[in-house]
C-alpha cells in the first residue's frame, strides 16, 4: 500500500483551508500511485480558542470541505481521509455541539466511512467535551488496497481498548489524524504511543499531525515499532510503503495477537467469563 501523510497548519477560516488543501493535494498526482492519502485532524476548520463556538463552523456530511475531499480523491485515484466538525440538531431542530469527524472518501467519490471521534481531550486542562459531542463506540474500518485501515482521532491513541476494538474488526492499519497539542512531554507522548499501538497489536500506524500550534511529527510505524517515515515540526508530506509481506512477518516473529487471553472487555478471548 502507498500511503502520503499531509502535515499542514490549518487556520479557523474554511475558505483559507480548502485553499490550502487544494494547494498541497495539487502537488500529488495519479501518477504517485498512491492508495492512501491522510491529512490531520481538524484540517476543516482548527479548534481555535476555547471560547469558539464549532456549531458555526460545523458542516454537514455533504458540504464544501466533503465535496472536496471527494474530488480530490477521484483525481488521485486514492482513498483520501481527513478530519472536520460535523453539523448536529437537537430534538427541536437547534444546532448542537458537533462531532469531531474523520471523512474516507473511497477513489469513486463515496463516502466509505465517517468516524466520530469517541475519547474527547478532557485532559491535560483542556474540555473539548464543552463544545463537541462524542461519537458512537463502534469501529470504522476501510478496506484499501487489500489492506483493512482502522480510524482513530488524536485522544483516542491514549486508549489502548480503542486500537484493540478496530483490530478486532479486522484493521491491520491504524490511520490516527491528529491535532496534537505541543505542552510538555507532549512530543514524546506522541511518538511513544504511536510506536506501542503497533507493536502491541502488531500493525501498521499511519498519523498525520497538525504543525503550528501542535507537535507535527507525522509519522509512518511498521509493526514491530521502527519508524519508517516521518516529518518534522513543518508543514510536509510524507511518503511510505506499506508492506504485507513485512506485517506477516510480524506477526510470526511476534504471534501476540494469536497468544491473547484476554478481550477489551476483560472477558477471555474468545468466550464470556462466567459472573
Amino acid at each position: 500500500m502507498q500511503v502520503a501523510l499531509v502535515q499542514l497548519s490549518a487556520t479557523t477560516d474554511a475558505d483559507t483551508n480548502r485553499a490550502l488543501v487544494d494547494d498541497v493535494l495539487g502537488t500529488l498526482g495519479p501518477h504517485d500511485g498512491l492508495d492512501l492519502v491522510v491529512l490531520p485532524e481538524a484540517t476543516m476548520r482548527d479548534f481555535g480558542t476555547p471560547e469558539d463556538d464549532l456549531r458555526d463552523a460545523a458542516e454537514p456530511l455533504d458540504g464544501p470541505f466533503a465535496r472536496q475531499l471527494a474530488q480530490h480523491a477521484v483525481r488521485l485515484g486514492a482513498h483520501v481521509v481527513a478530519g472536520g466538525f460535523e453539523r448536529r440538531h437537537d430534538a427541536a431542530g437547534a444546532p448542537d455541539l458537533p462531532y469531531n469527524v474523520l471523512l474516507a472518501f473511497a477513489p469513486d467519490g463515496t463516502l466509505a466511512a465517517s468516524y466520530r471521534k469517541i475519547h474527547l481531550y478532557d485532559s491535560f486542562g483542556y474540555a473539548e467535551s464543552e463544545r463537541l459531542a462524542p461519537g458512537e463506540i463502534a469501529p470504522a474500518v476501510v478496506d484499501v488496497a487489500g489492506r483493512r485501515v482502522g480510524l482513530m482521532t488524536c485522544y483516542d491513541l491514549r486508549f489502548p481498548e480503542m486500537a484493540r476494538m478496530l483490530v478486532d474488526a479486522g484493521a491491520d492499519v491504524l490511520c490516527v489524524p491528529a491535532a496534537w497539542v505541543r505542552g510538555p512531554l507532549k512530543e514524546d507522548h506522541w511518538s511513544t504511543l504511536l510506536r506501542a499501538r503497533a507493536i502491541e497489536n502488531t500493525v501498521d500506524v499511519v498519523a498525520a499531525d497538525q504543525c503550528g500550534g501542535y507537535v507535527g511529527h507525522s509519522m509512518v510505524v511498521d509493526p514491530l515499532g521502527v519508524v519508517v517515515a516521518s516529518a518534522g515540526e513543518e508543514p510536509a508530506v510524507v511518503r511510505a510503503t506499506l508492506s504485507a509481506e513485512r506485517l506477516a512477518r510480524a506477526r510470526t516473529t511476534n504471534p501476540s495477537l494469536a497468544n491473547r487471553r484476554l478481550g477489551v472487555a476483560g472477558e477471555v478471548a474468545g468466550e464470556v467469563v462466567a459472573p
